[in-house]
């Protein structure tokens, strides 16, 4: 069996494949000439899991997506009062570049414009605009997972048009925000804009804010919880630029967007979301990007407001063997193994992608790479319990009927045991072949007995999820 979430995002990527309103950004030379057909979205799990479609493995500057990782290491290296004494937390509904300061502190308004962003890169440990750009390139890095590095074309061209961000430099040292030379912090800053990464890399750094700052693959504490409190909170607020409250509206996740066409996403607990599409609309969002980021949210109840959905969901494998009841001795599943896969509690889009992801590994392949995977492809049958779910979600529910669907056309035997009917599935019509694979019943003993016979039993051999 395959997982049907890949299906499912290039679906969203074929939705919005299909729009064309948008250019790239037109006032940096390379991000002009950018190919405007490259498309991709990725989802990385709080576990680590990664899935991804279209071009994800494009490479493209980071550009103000940086500026999220960077407020981070700023609060790390100089603590959250010195860091907010120089930048405030309040949307600004002005351009990303504007040249403003608060009134009253001369602060910039927040760390997601220009003026914010290059007053964070200053406070990042480092003598020297190398030393500190060296110092973001190693961090990045190690969010991403490999290494990254800067694109020296990207870097040119745009400190070549760097007229305003110059001017914004000299009007923080004016200020007394910054108090080194503004030339060398923007064009450190600007080094740091051109860090290349693709969706990969950041569904992988969104997925480490999402999971209190531990990297979701290697399990390091990379950035303290704190730290990730204030950076989530203020890309919800400011992360999209002056379009901020129509994203919180329609998206409800804590994103960040850069003119090169990348959004990340980070929902706390969830999932990491990274799209990348290069043309922008007049605020500097991806168009199609904010598209696919609109349809996962809608699509997989994923707005953080969405009170409807409360609690978590845990998956548990067990595995039994058949012993026949007096009835039916000679039973043909006698002694063959059964995989029973629980879920527990309220199921939203994590808790089904982490069934479905268990379905592939125990069912599927082995997998030489992932000892123990394909243990339980030869089961006489698949028991998906749900005894102890008291809600899905529509997402949930939709990967769900799609997995039991796809088992069903492997020709496995499936029980669904869901006596308060939260799946809402009913089975196939008599007379279809699928009749014969697919049960749903209320209890265990029905379970068993449609596996194994009037009166059979089963005992545990498993229980290791």
């Amino acid at each position: 069996m395959k997982s049907p979430i890949p299906d499912y995002l290039k679906a969203v990527l074929d939705n919005a494949r299909s729009i064309e309103r948008g250019a790239p950004a037109s006032y940096i030379e390379t991000l002009a000439q950018a190919d405007t057909s490259k498309l991709a979205v990725a989802l990385a799990m709080v576990d680590g899991n990664l899935y991804s479609v279209g071009d994800d493995r494009v490479e493209f500057s980071m550009q103000s997506i940086s500026k999220a990782f960077v407020y981070a290491m700023a609060i790390e290296d100089r603590g959250l009062p010195r860091v907010l004494e120089k930048i405030g937390v309040e949307p600004s509904g002005d351009a990303f570049n504007h040249l403003s300061l608060e009134r009253g502190t001369n602060r910039p308004v927040n760390p997601m414009i220009n003026a914010g962003a290059i007053t964070a890169h200053s406070l990042v440990e480092g003598r020297t605009a190398e030393e500190r750009t060296e110092r973001i390139l190693r961090g990045l890095s190690q969010l991403a997972g490999r290494p990254l590095h800067v694109d020296e074309a990207v870097y040119e061209a745009e400190l070549r048009t760097a007229d305003r961000n110059m001017a914004i430099g000299y009007m923080l040292k004016a200020a007394g925000v910054i108090s080194c030379d503004p030339r060398d912090v923007v064009r450190g800053y600007i080094r740091q804009c051109a860090i290349t990464v693709n969706v990969r890399d950041l569904a992988v750094m969104a997925a480490t804010l999402s999971n209190g700052g531990v990297h979701p693959v290697t399990g390091v504490a990379m950035i303290p919880q704190a730290s990730v409190r204030q950076v989530l909170s203020v890309m919800t607020t400011c992360g999209m630029y002056d379009a901020a409250g129509d994203w919180v509206s329609n998206v409800g996740i804590p994103a960040k967007s850069g003119v090169a066409g990348g959004i990340i996403g980070a929902l706390p607990g969830q999932v990491g979301i990274a799209t990348f599409s290069p043309k922008l609309d007049e605020r500097g969002n991806s168009v199609r990007g904010v598209a696919m980021c609109e349809q996962l949210s809608r699509d997989m109840g994923l707005h953080m407001m969405d009170v409807s959905q409360i609690a978590g969901a845990t998956v548990r494998i067990t595995v039994a063997t058949i012993v026949p009841g007096a009835a039916e001795p000679d039973h043909p599943n006698c002694a063959r193994a059964v995989v029973i896969f629980s879920l527990r509690g309220a199921v939203r889009f994590p808790g089904s992608e982490r069934l479905s992801r268990a379905l592939v590994r125990e069912l599927g392949a082995p997998d030489d790479g992932d000892p123990g995977s394909g243990a339980h492809a030869g089961c006489c049958a698949v028991v998906i319990s749900l005894r102890d779910v008291y809600s899905l979600n529509t997402v949930a529910r939709r990967i769900l009927h799609e997995s039991i669907r796809r088992l069903v056309a492997e020709e496995r035997s499936v029980v669904v045991v869901d006596p308060t009917e939260v799946l809402q599935m009913e089975t196939p019509e008599a007379g279809k072949a699928e009749m014969a694979r697919l049960r749903v019943v209320k209890t265990e003993m029905e379970a068993r007995n449609s596996i194994g016979g009037i009166g059979c039993s089963a005992v545990l051999v498993q229980d290791d999820w």
